[in-house]
């Protein structure tokens, strides 16, 4: 037990610091950069000592030479230290690749893994958040952080002018940042919750977004409006809260390193009066003096970007946390479509009571089985549960004798064929759809089509099999839609097809064109399940599986269970003609 809890932790904490790793990993990138800004920094001495060279040995000295050598030094260091800037604004560039190389896919993983286990709540902001944190890491407040820390260089030269130099320079510095820090304070929950409301409102337009047809046609929109103002408005007022404070100090900081200039000047003056130091060294010391404090002042300016990345990281990290790096499975043989469910119990996404609890039944290689009963019987959930989209609260559902989940998905798919109540296309040609957006092989495509009865209305299309579709394939009719989603599921001759619903917006035609489909799948020994709700459908199988209140009621050969209903229902009409006749028959007869 011990040893499991330190395993949990240690699991915990490699997940946890996952974008942390992220960005260690460019760890020699960031010291190079950090190295090149130590030059960058030195080389910004240059305009104050090329100031102080000017005024205390050309001007008295009126040479010539001297201005004409010392310009172009300071010619040659200017393109030095561009040079330097570039290299590294290049640098962060490639550790801003970096990290999108190494967490783009982990977060678009991640966000399909919650879409399974909270259905609703995953949308695409956390990519979002991924550029919010690569966009710091190439803009100019990041440089701020690279520049504080060669501070003390200025504070030594500044001294080799005069030690009060220095103590005034630590006295500014050590002002600023305490601004920094009261910018810090007084804005982070602030900016916080309005990051998380500006979520929220993202979220809730997107929710209803894919309802517009609906929201438009009962005339929603208002309603739905007003719903969505009133998260907006509390994000604007917290933003207008945390910017508004965020301004005053960036406004105070900004001027009180302007004063801080002025001031050295001052004591500069008053240092030249008491000839400690010279006029050039003035000047000197008040410009060398406002570059120290320049990376400190854009700190302060840079808080709301630095605080948005620091949030982006955290939900980030809170995000890959959930669902870390699933281990390298090894590669199992092609499956055969044998199903055995062991005493599942399958709690839904966000729900604490069990929709489905203690089914166990074997489905052997080749079975088509109906799955009826009531409706939110649990019949979804079950399949959900087969196929390995939601987790078992207990039991075990085995493909070919191994458990479900020890399959790689991947590798899975192409053996498994699904078509769910809500039909999915996605942007792109009918052909892309059919072949499930892998490389478009026409014959298979075609076979697929014919097979689930859409090859002629495919033909009918404008481009055929290359007509364009959009999202949700909102071009097509329900029952084109049905249809070819069907012809996907069967694509490539899978081993396991789960049908939900298939006939739900099917015309007596298309019902038609599902049975000779299923007849085939049957010719190749193809595993299928099919959940209807009409029992005309129920001719082509030959198990069936009665399924209620979330329990396995019966579950047997076709005939029998068929039987067993049409006898159940018999004794049921029978009982209430007897209910009939003795409420209709007088007193005592």
């Amino acid at each position: 037990m011990a040893i499991q809890k330190l395993q949990k932790k240690q699991q915990e904490t490699q997940t946890k610091n996952e974008v942390k790793e992220a960005i260690l990993a460019s760890k020699k990138a960031f010291l190079i950069a950090g190295f090149f800004s130590l030059f960058i920094n030195i080389l910004m001495l240059v305009p104050p000592l090329y100031m102080l060279q000017l005024y205390d040995r050309v001007v008295t000295s009126r040479s010539n030479e001297t201005l004409i050598m010392l310009t172009v030094i300071v010619v040659v260091l200017f393109i030095t230290m561009s040079l330097l800037e570039i290299v590294r604004s290049k640098l962060l560039t490639k550790i801003s690749n970096k990290l999108d190389y190494l967490l783009s896919g982990r977060v678009f993983n991640s966000l399909f893994d919650l879409a399974n286990k909270q259905p609703g709540k995953a949308t695409a902001l956390p990519l979002n958040d991924l550029t919010t944190l690569k966009q710091f890491l190439t803009g100019n407040g990041v440089f701020a952080f690279f520049d504080a820390p060669w501070l003390p260089i200025y504070i030594v030269v500044l001294y080799m002018f005069h030690p009060y130099f220095a103590y005034f320079a630590v006295f500014a510095a050590l002002v600023l940042m305490i601004f920094t820090l009261i910018n810090e304070f007084s804005t982070k929950e602030k900016l916080l919750e309005a990051n998380n409301l500006n979520r929220a409102s993202n979220i809730f337009v997107d929710a209803n977004l894919r309802n517009a047809e609906v929201i438009n046609a009962m005339g929603m929109k208002k309603n739905i409006q007003g719903m969505w103002r009133e998260k907006y408005y509390n994000f604007l007022n917290a933003q207008y809260d945390a910017s508004s404070k965020a301004a005053i100090w960036a406004n105070v900081s900004k001027t009180t390193r302007m004063l801080f200039q002025s001031l050295m000047l001052g004591l500069g003056g008053y240092l030249a009066i008491h000839d400690e130091l010279t006029a050039g060294m003035m000047i000197a010391g008040s410009i060398m003096l406002g570059r120290a404090l320049a990376p400190l002042d854009l700190i302060i300016n840079s808080w709301k970007a630095f605080s948005s990345a620091r949030t982006s990281y955290n939900r980030l990290n809170e995000l890959l946390g959930q669902f870390p790096i699933e281990n390298e499975q090894m590669e199992l043989p092609a499956p055969k479509g044998d199903l055995l469910l062991e005493n599942i119990v399958v709690i839904p996404p966000s729900s604490e009571k069990p929709s489905l609890s203690g089914i166990s039944m074997h489905i052997e290689k080749g079975d088509i089985v109906g799955m009826i009963g009531p409706s939110a019987a649990g019949k979804s959930s079950l399949v959900r549960a087969m196929l390995g989209l939601w987790p078992l609260a207990a039991g075990t559902v085995r493909l070919d004798g191994a458990d479900i989940h020890q399959w790689d998905k991947t590798n899975l798919g192409k053996y498994i064929g699904y078509l769910p109540q809500d039909i999915e296309l996605f942007h792109g040609t009918i052909s892309q759809n059919i072949a499930r957006f892998a490389e478009v092989i026409p014959e298979k495509v075609i076979e697929a089509a014919k097979k689930s009865g859409v090859h002629e209305m495919i033909l009918r299309l404008p481009d055929g099999y290359d007509t364009v579709i959009g999202s949700g394939g909102a071009t097509l009719s329900g029952g084109q839609r049905q249809r070819v989603g069907f012809a996907r599921a069967v694509y490539d001759n899978p081993v396991l097809v789960v049908l939900d619903e298939p006939n739900s917006n099917l015309d007596d035609q298309g019902e038609a064109a599902l049975v000779n489909a299923i007849q085939s799948l049957k010719e190749l020994n193809t595993t299928v399940i099919l959940i209807t709700h009409r029992p005309s459908i129920l001719k082509v199988t030959n198990k069936i599986a009665i399924i209620k209140n979330g329990k396995l009621e019966a579950y047997g050969n076709t005939q029998e269970i068929l039987a067993q209903l049409a006898g159940a229902v018999q004794n049921a009409q029978q009982r209430t003609q007897q209910v009939q006749k003795v409420s209709l028959s007088k007193p005592g007869s």
